[in-house]
C-alpha cells in the first residue's frame, strides 16, 4: 500500500469529474476514475483511467480494496461510502456532503427506507432534486478542503 494521497472516483453516474480534475492539477494529487466502460478522461500523467467488468459490484469492489487511509472517494453510493470509510478513506458525495462514520448508519438506514417505500409505491415518489450549481460549488470546496487536512497529516 502507497501512503501518496489519492482520489478514487466511483465514475459512471459521477457529474463532477471535471472539478475533480481541477482541483487535483491544483494540488498535484493522483485520481483514479473507476467505472464499467470506458469514459473519456484527460490525458494527464495525474489522471488513471480504470476500467472494471461489467460485475455486479465490480466498480465498487475495486474502490474498497483500493481506498486506504489517504485516499478521498468521490461516490453517491452509500454502501460504497460505508466500504470506503472502514478502510480508512474519506469520502464525498458529489453534491460536497461527507459522509462520516457518524452518519454512514442513519445513510443506510434511511437507504433501506426508501428503497421499501419505492417498492411498495412504485416511481410515483420521485427522485432527488437536481444538480444545482451550489451542489457543484460545494463540492469543489469540499474537496479542497479534504485535500488540505490530507496534506497537512
Amino acid at each position: 500500500m502507497t501512503d501518496a494521497i489519492q482520489i478514487l472516483v466511483d465514475a459512471d453516474a459521477c457529474p463532477v469529474k471535471d472539478e475533480i480534475y481541477r482541483v487535483a492539477w491544483r494540488h498535484e494529487v493522483a485520481v483514479k476514475v473507476v467505472s464499467n466502460s470506458r469514459l473519456r478522461v484527460p490525458e494527464h500523467p495525474l489522471i488513471e483511467r480504470v476500467v472494471v467488468s461489467d460485475g455486479f459490484d465490480a466498480a465498487d469492489d475495486w474502490i474498497a480494496g483500493a481506498a486506504h487511509a489517504r485516499s478521498i472517494v468521490v461516490t453517491a453510493d452509500i454502501l460504497l461510502a460505508d466500504r470506503a470509510l472502514k478502510a480508512g478513506a474519506s469520502v464525498l458525495g458529489p453534491n460536497g456532503k461527507p459522509f462520516t462514520l457518524a452518519s454512514i448508519g442513519p445513510a443506510i438506514a434511511t437507504r433501506a427506507i426508501m428503497a421499501d417505500l419505492r417498492a411498495g409505491m412504485g416511481d410515483g415518489m420521485g427522485g432527488p432534486p437536481p444538480f444545482s450549481k451550489a451542489d457543484r460549488s460545494q463540492f469543489l470546496q469540499a474537496l479542497d478542503a479534504a485535500l488540505v487536512r490530507l496534506k497537512r497529516g
